[in-house]
């Protein structure tokens, strides 16, 4: 287990490392099911969805099973979960919502820019060390996502790499799109050092019912804020709906949140770089997207970059 100060002792039933693995393969698929459902919904709708749908189905467990646990929550943890789940909250409805003001490439380079905002703040918030090792995986895995991202924008012409003008990227809205997708890694880098910390001492179903309850509850407001209906959308969009709340949230961010208990946030945020790895592999099964040597290159720093960091941290 990882010696990282405030990671318990404890022994869980599976290796946090195949959970993460689970979790990272159906993390993988958000981006296709979302993809599917913005024919039909705006994306703070379909952000409300999949974490109303996900509360939902939690609610039986959490009530009937961990009711006590709930009930007993000191005020301190309580107010950190519900912060912790604004800060979801905000990740989802910024990163999404980016998508529709900037290029895909833009917001996966600046979202994936969490590793580096969480690295730098676990020390002061966490006392968890920041060594050589994790600094080195996560300069490779970044390394690796900005190469998959920019190759959805650039082209090899011959022997050089053509790349469209940089300035349209920061004119009109591509500028406001960039600064929802930061704003997006900066609320997920909140969202996983507070998890890290209530974690180690709430089980995972309390915590992830009050945060992802936290996290619908403002999502929903803000479709009320924004004036965007939450009914009268086709039958195919609901099921997109429910498949993004059982598969990416309720399977991967839980395992993720699962894995918190184990090893550190650091490590978790850098194992998540792996999640374009999973979509490309799944865009090229499922929409025939075939992907570029550029983004093997870069999947493959990714997974260099997560075995360098793993090394020793569990």
């Amino acid at each position: 287990m990882s010696e990282n100060p405030g990671v318990t002792s404890s022994k869980p039933f599976i290796n946090p490392f195949l959970g993460m693995a689970i979790g990272l393969l159906a993390v993988s698929t958000a981006a296709i099911f979302i993809r599917y459902a913005q024919a039909y919904a705006p994306s703070l709708v379909i952000a409300a969805y999949r974490l109303t749908l996900a509360s939902l189905v939690l609610a039986p467990f959490a009530i009937g099973k961990r009711r006590g646990e709930l009930g007993s929550l000191k005020r301190k943890e309580l107010s950190l979960a519900l912060l912790s789940g604004f800060f979801l909250a905000i990740h989802f409805a910024t990163w999404i919502t980016s998508l529709e003001y900037t290029t895909v490439a833009s917001s996966v380079v600046l979202v994936t820019t969490t590793p580096l905002w969480v690295a730098l703040m676990a020390p002061f918030t966490l006392k968890e060390p920041l060594n050589r090792q994790i600094l080195t995986g996560m300069a490779l895995a970044l390394v690796g996502g900005v190469i998959i991202g920019l190759s959805d924008t650039c082209s090899w012409a011959g022997s050089s790499l053509s790349c469209p003008d940089l300035a349209g990227v920061w004119m009109g809205n591509a500028l406001l799109g960039d600064l929802l997708a930061v704003v997006g890694a900066l609320a997920a880098a909140f969202y996983i050092l507070i998890g890290r910390r209530l974690r180690a001492g709430l089980s995972l179903i309390a915590y992830i019912f009050v945060v992802y309850g936290m996290a619908a509850v403002i999502l929903v407001l803000f479709t009320v804020i924004a004036r965007q209906p939450l009914s009268g959308y086709p039958p195919i969009a609901y099921l997109y709906f429910l498949a993004l709340a059982l598969v990416p949230q309720l399977i991967g961010h839980s395992s993720f949140n699962w894995a918190l208990r184990y090893v550190s946030a650091s490590y978790v945020s850098i194992i998540l770089l792996g999640e374009p790895i999973g979509s490309i592999i799944l865009a090229y099964f499922i929409l025939d997207e075939v992907p570029t040597t550029a983004k093997i290159f870069g999947a493959i720093l990714i997974l260099i970059g997560i075995y360098v960091a793993s090394k020793n941290s569990a």
